[in-house]
């Protein structure tokens, strides 16, 4: 029997892939990004209000009103330019629907858009998904740093889009002044439409503060951002994303939402909005709380003798492995993963899984780590045993 060809250009998702080894062997899952402690408690009450007070059918297909009106004050805040929420904003099923629809908004068949790698692992189906072909530019550890003549060398005559993730996942990286200024002059430059994935906006570390590229002056009308709610509030079970766009690129966008998905689940949408009108101490307790969970992480990751850079935003770290005293150290990432999955019990993600180019990614895992400070622990006694191999 015949299935399509674009099929056999991509596997499922090797991230949860090792999500399902980690259940098969009751390892600790530091692979997935998913938190495993509780929702804030009014987030959940507001799900159940409106399941009992009958939200439970279909919704304006662009979102829950209440929920459009309040992405359309912060994002009016946000971009600088006058968001409606009638006009300018979609609801989701997920940042994956919302990244899967941008591209086939804006791309044709054959045409190109260009990827930083490593990348999450459902941009490169998204863009074949679109037809479209992905032109993947590599960042190398330890810094993963972006320069203009990078930039200059991926495009061509056929690209037509760039796709933009911050916080990066998986390397934690906060796009500096001098990256995001060489992104706008080629996207500029090249009339190219830019396409942001900015669902870690809300963790940070050090000061930071996040910027939405689309609200730079040079990029307000070809930028679509993208977000969502599921990391920020801990309901990556919810399936709760959403677009921001001007008139053209949202005129695009529209369409294939409807027709992809119809609408986000109702009541989980109103729950949405009350979470987005939490206090600014829910923010802060979220962030020292990350903070707190980066730290250990990083001195899980070097007791254990992995080597690592702590993220500036996001909650993953992209670790060494090849100096551990084990034989293991020598195995390429995907073997490493599953051994220390099957065999230690914490399941990792193999860093080449996020690169298309061959060679890049070799000798490191991805560890998540939003996890409860009792969950960190117990990996670090599983992980503490690599350094005390002889």
């Amino acid at each position: 029997m015949q299935t399509s060809q674009r099929v056999t250009q991509f596997r499922e998702s090797v991230i949860r892939d090792m999500t399902r080894l980690a259940i098969q062997h009751n390892a600790i899952n530091l692979s997935q990004g998913f938190p495993d402690f509780g929702t804030e408690q009014a987030i959940v009450e507001a799900a159940v209000t409106a399941v009992r007070d009958g939200l439970n059918q279909y919704t304006i297909t662009w979102g829950y009103p209440p929920l459009r009106q309040k992405l359309a004050e912060i994002y009016s805040e946000r971009l600088g330019w006058a968001v409606h929420p009638d006009q300018h904003v979609t609801v989701t099923c997920g940042v994956t629907e919302a990244i899967v629809i941008a591209m086939m908004a804006v791309l044709n068949p054959g045409d190109e858009v260009i990827i930083l790698e490593p990348a999450h692992d459902n941009f490169r189906p998204a863009a074949i998904m679109a037809g479209a072909n992905p032109i993947a530019i590599p960042l190398t550890p330890p810094d993963y740093r972006l320069t203009p003549e990078m930039l200059a060398t991926a495009v061509t005559p056929r690209t037509r889009a760039l796709l933009l993730n911050t916080p990066h996942n998986p390397t934690g990286r906060v796009w500096d002044a001098a990256e995001l200024q060489a992104i706008t002059d080629v996207v500029v430059q090249h009339d190219l439409v830019l396409i942001t994935d900015e669902i870690y906006d809300r963790i940070l570390y050090d000061g930071r503060t996040h910027l939405s590229p689309g609200s730079l002056p040079a990029l307000r009308d070809r930028t679509i951002t993208i977000s969502g709610l599921g990391k920020t509030f801990a309901v990556t079970g919810w399936r709760l994303g959403y677009v921001v766009a001007p008139d053209e690129l949202m005129r695009a966008i529209r369409p294939l939402h409807d027709f992809t998905s119809i609408c986000a689940p109702t009541p989980l949408q109103a729950a949405g909005a009350a979470a987005l009108s939490l206090p600014a101490s829910f923010y802060e307790a979220s962030a020292a709380a990350y903070h707190e969970r980066r730290a250990l992480m990083m001195d899980i990751l070097q007791n254990s003798g992995f080597r690592a850079t702590p993220p500036q935003g996001a909650y993953y770290v992209m670790a060494d492995y090849t100096n551990l005293p084990i034989p293991q150290a020598q195995l390429p990432p995907m073997a490493f993963a599953r051994w220390l999955t099957t065999e230690v019990g914490v399941a990792t993600v193999p860093g080449d899984s996020f690169y298309s180019v061959p060679g890049f990614g070799e000798g490191v895992v991805r560890f998540a780590f939003p996890k409860r400070r009792e969950t960190l622990e117990e990996a670090a006694q599983r992980l503490g045993k690599l350094s005390a191999a002889t």
